[in-house]
């Protein structure tokens, strides 16, 4: 399939172009570079042999977006674009609603106009209540900062078209827990210069020395000791699961159908600890501060519904995960060399007013 992946230069994006390339697609990547970097693209091409198509502007510019849905015919979408971190969310609300939302719009216009069937989303699993665990694709949702919040808008604005508005509309959404680690290569891996770091870079951190100890934020949660937990997906594995997703699309009953992407193993803090200081041979000093008033104690997913319509499980586990994002961390101590960004297009902001308006080449309005 031709398959335009938005947000492709980004960790996740750049591992899903690559497992795209793996498994017989042809991807062309979308990106404006707030975050990805044409690094992490050089470094597919190089483990592919493959060159990848990159387009350097916002995905909300529907001017732009259109041009390209004209230039390049696509067979699918794997959107992948927009606000990503909590923490940005929390900062800056009315970007991360504006973002996240817009960038589905445009897409989903260029879709109706030029007869592309297929979207994969990469959602989020904190749509869900925080207090449910294990989670699956039928617990409560609520979401309790604004990232969860416009993910789950997003699905929302998905399942409304794809449910009556354009019937031959397929569409998966994969709510992903946490996902880290880095490709086996060493060459892939998660480029956060200037923004929160997880739990996982924080004891890296302290394993190099650029940290005298991690903090671990309660010893004294309802879990086997103490310290809360999580549910910690590779990022290759992450990407297997877009893939698998786009691929099961036409063979799916429902119009919209969402997935679950994580281990399904809960993992606690003092577990991951002890998994890395293991695999890497570091020791990790800690110190237990007080909770947080917003952390769960125990989250975790529940991912049959992916092992059985999909196919697909996670099959690397927190030793590999350490394993992995410790080679990328000691191959590349300052993440990416800083590349140059592509020269972002002329940006048009009312060429097609009138196609919103009226709805473009006999496609329905959304």
């Amino acid at each position: 399939m031709h398959v335009l992946v938005t947000g492709g230069a980004g960790y996740v994006g750049a591992h899903t172009v690559l497992g795209l390339i793996e498994a017989g697609h042809d991807p062309v990547v979308v990106d404006d570079f707030s975050r990805g970097t044409t690094a992490a693209l050089s470094r597919v091409e190089e483990l592919t042999g493959r060159h990848v198509p990159v387009h350097a502007y916002d995905v909300a510019d529907i001017d732009m977006l259109e041009r390209l849905f004209d230039a390049e015919r696509f067979d699918a979408v794997v959107h992948l674009a927009g606000v990503r971190t909590p923490h940005a969310s929390v900062t800056r609300p009315l970007d991360c609603y504006e973002t996240n939302l817009t960038t589905t719009f445009t897409l989903l216009r260029c879709m109706a106009w030029y007869g592309v069937p297929r979207l994969v989303l990469s959602s989020s699993a904190t749509v869900y209540d925080a207090g449910t665990a294990p989670a699956d694709e039928g617990s409560p949702l609520a979401p309790v900062d604004p990232l969860g919040r416009a993910h789950l808008m997003t699905e929302q604005v998905l399942r409304d078209v794809a449910g009556g508005a354009d019937p031959s509309l397929r569409v998966g959404v994969l709510r992903c827990s946490t996902v880290v680690g880095a490709h086996p290569s060493g060459r892939l891996g998660d480029d956060l210069a200037g923004s929160t770091r997880g739990l996982l870079h924080e004891v890296t951190e302290v394993a190099l020395g650029r940290r005298g100890h991690l903090d671990v934020f309660g010893d004294d949660h309802p879990t086997p000791d103490g310290t809360a937990v999580r549910d910690y997906v590779h990022v290759t594995d992450a990407a297997a699961a877009h893939v698998a997703a786009l691929e099961a699309l036409d063979a799916a009953a429902r119009p919209l159908s969402t997935w679950n992407v994580g281990s399904g193993r809960p993992t606690s803090v003092l577990q991951l600890v002890g998994s890395f200081e293991a695999v890497t041979g570091r020791t990790v000093p800690y110190r237990v501060v007080p909770r947080r008033p917003s952390d769960a104690s125990t989250s975790y997913l529940d991912v049959s519904r992916a092992a059985a319509e999909l196919g697909w499980r996670a099959t690397r586990g927190i030793a590999q995960i350490c394993t992995d994002h410790w080679r990328w961390q000691r191959r590349n101590p300052d993440g990416y060399p800083v590349a140059a960004t592509p020269e972002t297009p002329w940006r048009g902001g009312v060429g097609h007013r009138l196609r919103l308006l009226q709805g473009a080449q006999g496609g329905p309005f959304w």
